[in-house]
């Protein structure tokens, strides 16, 4: 599973990470963007990666069949 950390800054916007996949950081309004925007990413620079057959971390966990 991929940790999802939140914070919000001093004017309120949210900032959504995922620091096991450098890179993945995603800012919006409400919370609830910020994470959805993070996953979005999250998934696009795994893709990427298994592409061009990179590491990826461990996936089990993240779907299921």
């Amino acid at each position: 599973m991929l940790k999802v950390e939140i914070e919000r800054e001093q004017g309120g916007r949210w900032i959504a990470e995922i620091p096991l996949i450098p890179g993945v950081l995603a800012y919006a309004k409400t919370r609830a963007e910020a994470i959805a925007k993070a996953e979005a990413l999250a998934l696009r620079a795994l893709a990427d990666r298994l592409d061009h057959g990179e590491d990826v971390p461990d996936l089990r966990g993240l779907f299921a069949a």
